[in-house]
Parts: C-alpha cells; structure tokens; sequence
C-alpha cells in the first residue's frame, strides 16, 4: 500500500474520531463522576474547591484542609470526621451527581443531539473551570523545597491531571459541533426535506 493511499484512508477517519472522542468523553464523565462517590476521591478534590473563588464557599472550614489531608490508600478516621464535618463528602456527591449527568447527556445523541450539544458545551465550561485550578491551587506546582525545578512551568502531579482538561475542552467542541450538525440536519429533514 502506498503512502498515498495511507494518507487517504486516514482522511477519512474523521467521523470515526469523533465517535471514539465522544466515548471517550463519556468514559471519563461516568467514571470520575462516579468516583466522586468515595472518600478517597473527595479527599483528593480538596485542595481544588477550597482554594477556588468559584467553589471555596462550599466548605465549612477549607483554609485548613492541608492538616487534614488523605494520601491515597491511607485511612485517617480523624481526618474523615473532619471532611465529614467540612462539607467535602457533600460537595463531592453533589459534583459526581453533575459530572455523571453530562456523561447522560452526551448519551444521548443518536436521540436527542441537541441535548447532547448541550451537554457538550457544559463539559467545555466545566473543563475551563477545572483549568482555572492551575492559577488558583499552589499544589498544581511543584513546591520549594530544595530543588531547582519548582513554580512554574513544573507540574506537579495535581498540577498534571488539571492540565488534560486542555483536552477535554477541545473534545467537547468536536462533539458539541457534531451534535449540533446532527441536530440541524434532522431539523432540514424534519421540514419536508428542504435545506
């Protein structure tokens, strides 16, 4: 086979891509969303919401959230009274509840794309508003503390998993587009098939 005829078949892999971002997208909103469910995932949101203008008020006390922290795997019960008593439990089912019902609503497009649209375009907002922790939460960034390479540009590992919301963004513009085509050309035929 030619490298011409690789670049052909290639070029018609859009629709394909889109189909496996839009699952892709719906994985990752049903899978973190779901998981918000647990302790250990809410314990690990904190640093996100407490420092966050949009949510910090969401938490009874998040100013001292670094006394109380969880590292994975660890179980603190002291710890947990304390998120407990804080909110943080709360604020994850609640954030879980809104992260799954996106994944619902991309579901949704073979029936309803633009329902689907719309879910589309709330997983952009999200998506810039998970971004706005890399100015907002100091542990996105490798901390002082000895090494040459802390602050900016250095990602921590918080700092990492914020970061791929690029993705997500950009994601949720591909399927948000391709729902509202979808949605438009059903509209056409809808019309006695003018359009």
């Amino acid at each position: 086979m030619s490298m011409l005829k690789l670049f052909e078949l290639a070029s018609r892999m859009d629709k394909a891509g889109v189909v496996v971002t839009r699952i892709g997208l719906i994985i990752v909103l049903l899978w973190i969303g779901g998981l918000k469910a647990f302790p250990y995932e809410a314990d690990g949101i904190v640093p996100f919401v407490a420092n966050s203008p949009f949510m910090s008020f969401f938490y009874a006390d998040g100013q001292n959230y670094k006394a109380h922290k969880n590292p994975e795997g660890v179980l603190n019960s002291e710890n947990r009274a304390w998120h407990a008593a804080n909110g943080t439990y709360e604020f994850a089912y609640g954030l879980g509840s809104v992260i799954v019902l996106y994944g619902l609503l991309l579901c949704l497009h073979p029936w309803l794309p633009q329902v689907a649209s719309v879910g589309s375009f709330l997983v952009f907002v999200m998506s810039f508003v998970t971004l706005s922790f890399l100015i907002t939460t100091p542990e996105c960034w490798v901390p002082a503390m000895g090494d040459a390479q802390d602050g900016f540009p250095y990602l921590s590992g918080p700092g990492r998993l914020v970061v791929k919301d690029v993705i997500m963004m950009g994601a949720a513009l591909v399927t948000m587009a391709d729902s509202a085509k979808v949605y438009l050309r059903q509209k056409g035929s809808g019309a006695g098939g003018q359009g």
